[in-house]
């Protein structure tokens, strides 16, 4: 049963497709008081949800603020990450789930002020709450997936692996990276293009000196079995004569400054505008321009920087600039540098500039501040709304920043993570928080966007991200080489992407049941096992379907691992390519699994193909089945 109560929302958020009536009387099992709802738990209440944050399975004990932030290191003192999704499921003495429908900045003290109390503060008290119970956990959450709608689904290819990088600046590059990978006979499906493709980095603009013709190279790359997939970032240049710019700025589509003014911001080209993507007619438009890259044969994107991340506004900047003209010459104690200092690193994702520009949306002027949320799910939408006209066939489309309502339109990657160790099992408590929301088709960048990769980490990351949908190598410029082919021994990299494929008929069937019964690809173990107290406590565990279990390794030099099997299931091992089984009773068991070796787990009979260069090779039908 869901309930709504209606605390006068600013706007429709586009997050809720179902018409509810409004309940009168207290929120239970909330007490409301002084804008703020409060919860006592026992010692035994868990709480689970919020998407894609940092911490465990279990959210209880720390404090979250949803709010879409362009966040580099991914730490556990971090309260917001890139998406803001406002769903907890609460399992204690009282199960129930609350979404708490609200654009703007909404802080959830999971027990962290007071270890036994719930509290959810709304910065600004404007917002719907939908509460819903339910006969089980995946019954609330199936009741919650309803609220929202059907999540998106991508075409069928998007399940093989890509190879991406900040760095691959022209075509002999990916040329390169592409013979390497045939060479050494890795399947890959798909070849990102990050900021580098770009003329300036102005949006859906080629550099003909590094790419003279990508309407061909496309074409030569789909002959070899590669998609090609380019970003596109949320933020216009601001340049005279480039055709995005003027006519944004001659229909005044992009947001502006309380007195009427385009609002200038700086990004990666430096001075620029920022699209209006709640106002839509503005929203069509910039989703119209995609079309200057499908016409070149382009089948997918990723759309980044959409939180918006800003670097400076032009604003920031003179005042920063002004003040640090103050401090010039003087002597400058541990006080005044840290001003210095701070003068210039707090010019980033400012929330002063966040109040300084405003949407024209159809309820309205409002500030960008109390809309900041859903910029990156208008982004998306704007893109999807835009292909599903452009292209005959489904497109893949996925995005960092994103609000409930997003998931059904594109995928989300959880943006810049670290080649840590605890970046591996960060990766894998994301995902369940990301399914309860709608977010299906999601995954991390394997090895780790920053920092330098190592080949035992590769491997050991690649093993548990050939269960996420979104299965992508991502690098940042200046890190060291981490695809498939660049540690010496390719060979156990390729049975790894192997397996990848020979399980995409079960991970695509079981993604494609998941959108169609509102139910999650991936599960904690208690989703499924609600009685079994163990299950209640593993958290680095996950069902994936319904008939597999992971237990991936997620610490450096470990080769065994201790897992909990609450029911009696085959262990399936991966050992140079080859597949053993071997039945293992309910319990605790120590498991050994050398580097290389990817070990799972099934409690019903599951298909297996045969490995496959890329997805258009695969023989869906020829299967055997494991279990």
């Amino acid at each position: 049963m869901v309930k709504r109560y209606a605390y006068s929302p600013l706007i429709d958020t586009g997050a809720v497709v179902r018409e509810l009536p409004v309940s009168a009387g207290s929120p239970a099992p909330f007490t409301l008081e002084n804008e703020r709802f409060t919860l006592k738990m026992d010692e035994t209440t868990r709480v689970y949800g919020l998407g894609e944050t940092v911490r465990g399975v279990n959210k209880r004990g720390w404090i979250y603020e949803s709010w879409c932030t362009d966040e580099t290191f991914h730490s556990e003192e971090k309260r917001s990450l890139y998406g803001a999704h406002n769903f907890i499921l609460v399992s204690g003495e009282v199960t129930f789930g609350a979404f708490f429908d609200l654009p703007g900045r909404i802080t959830f003290d999971l027990g962290y002020t007071d270890s036994d109390l719930i509290c959810i503060t709304p910065e600004r008290f404007a917002l719907d709450l939908y509460l819903i119970t339910g006969d089980s956990l995946k019954d609330i959450v199936a009741q919650f997936r309803r609220l929202i709608g059907k999540s998106y689904l991508p075409p069928r290819w998007a399940f093989g692996f890509g190879q991406s990088r900040w760095g691959y600046v022209k075509e002999e590059d990916i040329r390169r990276c592409i013979d390497a990978y045939q060479k050494a006979r890795i399947p890959l499906d798909m070849l990102y293009l990050d900021i580098d493709y770009m003329d300036s980095f102005k949006d859906f603009t080629v550099n003909t000196e590094r790419f003279p013709d990508l309407k061909a190279f496309a074409a030569e790359m789909k002959e070899r079995g590669i998609r090609l997939i380019p970003i596109i970032d949320a933020a216009v240049k601001q340049e005279e004569g480039y055709s995005v710019y003027e006519e944004g700025r001659q229909k005044r589509y992009f947001c502006q400054d309380r007195d009427g003014r385009d609002f200038v911001v700086g990004v990666w080209p430096g001075k620029s505008l920022l699209p209006d993507f709640l106002n839509p007619e503005a929203a069509r438009w910039f989703g119209s321009r995609y079309k200057a890259l499908t016409d070149l044969g382009i089948e997918g994107f990723w759309n980044d920087m959409n939180e918006p991340a800003l670097f400076y506004s032009e604003q920031g900047l003179h005042n920063a600039f002004s003040e640090l003209k103050e401090l010039d010459g003087k002597n400058l104690d541990i006080w005044s540098y840290f001003r210095t200092r701070n003068l210039m690193v707090n010019l980033q994702n400012s929330d002063e500039d966040y109040k300084l520009f405003y949407h024209q949306t159809p309820r309205g002027r409002f500030s960008h501040y109390d809309l900041h949320n859903l910029y990156g799910y208008h982004m998306t939408k704007s893109a999807y709304d835009a292909l599903c006209e452009l292209r005959d066939e489904p497109s893949l489309l996925f995005s960092r920043a994103s609000y409930i309502g997003a998931h059904r339109y594109g995928g989300v990657w959880t943006g810049d993570n670290h080649t840590w160790w605890s970046h591996i099992l960060l990766s894998l408590q994301q995902m369940p928080g990301l399914n309860m929301c709608g977010f299906l088709f999601s995954g991390s960048d394997i090895g780790g966007f920053a920092g330098n990769c190592t080949r035992d980490l590769l491997i050991r990351w690649m093993s548990f991200a050939v269960f996420t949908p979104l299965m992508r190598n991502h690098s940042a410029a200046g890190t060291r080489s981490q695809e498939a082919f660049a540690f010496g021994d390719t060979e156990v990299f390729r049975y790894i992407i192997e397996l990848r494929y020979r399980l995409i008929p079960y991970l695509y069937g079981e993604f494609v049941k998941a959108v169609e019964d509102d139910a999650m690809f991936f599960r904690p173990l208690v989703f499924d096992y609600e009685e079994d107290a163990i299950a209640a406590t593993v958290e680095d565990q996950l069902m994936v379907g319904d008939s597999l279990m992971i237990a991936p390794i997620y610490r450096q030099n470990a080769d065994a691992r201790h897992v909990y099997l609450p029911e009696a299931m085959t262990q399936v091992r991966m050992h140079q390519g080859d597949i053993s089984t071997e039945e293992l009773n309910k319990g605790w068991h120590y498991i050994s699994v050398p580097l290389g070796d990817v070990v799972f787990f099934c409690r019903k009979p599951f298909p297996l193909a045969k490995a496959a260069e890329n997805t258009a090779a695969l023989d869906w039908d020829d299967v055997a089945y494991i279990g």
